[in-house]
């Protein structure tokens, strides 16, 4: 439901702050700044995108000792740079709060945090001890019904010819 309210809300700020800089500043300028903005994602797209593309390549995120957080800040300034090639001031303010090495390393952080939670639930719900009733608690039960087939003896539709899925 946050997100739906987030979709609804997030144009009509957007809108907002459209008029009330253009106000301010004046048409021309607003385009101005809308179109240089775009300019600069594109650019921190094509610079990032390609560099760390290829540092993936050879596999020198790695070895340059930053591992998954630099591969997790490149990302974060290639989502930078979609959001300045949006229309809006919101977008591109959180666009230009993105390219701030300090304010993407608490993004990772808390995304990692998030992560590291979601992993310690799926965890605690996956090993709960057993309740006492059938199945709960015990994802080692499988329900299942089986037949033992023998290989040495022949089978009795040996007549029909083996379809195309069962040929070997």
């Amino acid at each position: 439901m946050r997100l739906f309210t987030l979709f609804l809300l997030w144009p009509l700020a957007e809108i907002a702050l459209f008029v009330t800089v253009g106000g301010a500043i004046g048409l021309l300028w607003t385009l101005v700044v809308i179109a240089g903005s775009a300019v600069l994602g594109v650019w921190l797209l094509r610079s990032r995108g390609v560099r760390s593309a290829a540092e993936m390549r050879r596999g020198l995120t790695v070895v340059r000792g930053g591992g998954l957080g630099q591969l997790a800040g490149d990302v974060l300034v290639m989502l930078a740079g979609v959001l300045l090639i949006l229309p809006g001031f919101l977008t591109d303010a959180i666009g230009l709060l993105l390219l701030l090495p300090p304010v993407r390393a608490l993004v990772i952080l808390w995304a990692a945090r998030r992560v590291g939670d979601g992993i310690r639930a799926h965890t605690a719900r996956t090993t709960a001890p057993s309740t006492g009733r059938f199945g709960e608690g015990r994802p080692d039960i499988i329900d299942a019904e089986f037949i033992e087939v023998d290989h040495d003896t022949p089978r009795s539709d040996s007549a029909r010819p083996p379809s195309g899925w069962t040929r070997h």
